[in-house]
C-alpha cells in the first residue's frame, strides 16, 4: 500500500469517527430537549477558574482551537477570527471578558490557551457568528440533580456551576462592542 493510500484511509477513518461523534451528540441533544423539563441538560464547561452550564439549544459545535487571525484595535478579550468549517467566527475569551481590567491590552493575547482548550460555537439559530474559548469541556450535566445555591447550582461533589445564557450574552452591549 502506498503512503497516499494509507493517508487517505486515515483521513476517511477520522471523518467516520467525527461523523459518529456528531450523530451521538445530536441524539443526546434531542433526548435532552424531549425529556421532562425540556432544558434540564446543559453542557458543562470550565472558563477560567469557573464552571458554567450552557443550554444545549444555544450551544453549537465543540471544536479544537484552530489558528486565529488577529483583529487590530479590539478589546483584549476578543481573540480574533477563526475559520470553523468554512464559517468565519469571532472568538471571545470569556475568562478575560468576565475579569475586567485584569489584562493590559499589550499582553492580553500573549498568553497561550491550555492544551485542552476548545471553542464552543453559538448555535446557528442564535444568528450570532461567535465562539467562546473554554479551558475544558466537562460534558453533559443534569440541572435537576443539582442543589440551588446563591446564584448558581451545586453538584453532588460540591462544585458550583453558573448557568450562562449565550442568547443573553449575545445581547449584552459590552459584549457587542469589540472595538477599542
Amino acid at each position: 500500500m502506498s503512503a497516499s493510500e494509507s493517508g487517505g484511509q486515515k483521513g476517511a477513518a477520522r471523518r467516520a469517527r467525527l461523523r459518529q461523534y456528531q450523530e451521538q451528540l445530536l441524539e443526546r441533544m434531542q433526548a435532552a430537549r424531549t425529556s421532562s423539563g425540556a432544558r434540564a441538560h446543559q453542557l458543562g464547561v470550565e472558563i477560567g477558574a469557573g464552571r458554567y452550564l450552557l443550554d444545549l439549544v444555544e450551544a453549537g459545535e465543540i471544536v479544537p482551537l484552530p489558528p486565529l487571525a488577529a483583529v487590530p484595535l479590539t478589546q483584549p478579550w476578543y481573540l480574533g477570527l477563526a475559520n470553523v468549517r468554512g464559517n468565519l467566527l469571532g472568538v471571545v475569551d470569556l475568562a478575560r471578558y468576565f475579569d475586567t481590567g485584569a489584562f493590559a491590552p499589550a499582553d492580553a493575547r500573549a498568553n497561550a490557551p491550555a492544551a485542552g482548550a476548545r471553542l464552543v460555537t453559538f448555535a446557528p439559530g442564535l444568528g450570532f457568528p461567535c465562539a467562546l474559548l473554554v479551558g475544558r469541556v466537562v460534558g453533559l450535566r443534569h440541572a435537576a440533580d443539582m442543589a440551588s445555591a446563591e446564584g448558581c447550582l451545586r453538584d453532588a461533589e460540591g462544585h458550583e456551576w453558573t448557568p450562562l445564557s449565550l442568547a443573553a450574552l449575545a445581547r449584552e452591549e459590552r459584549f457587542l462592542q469589540v472595538a477599542r
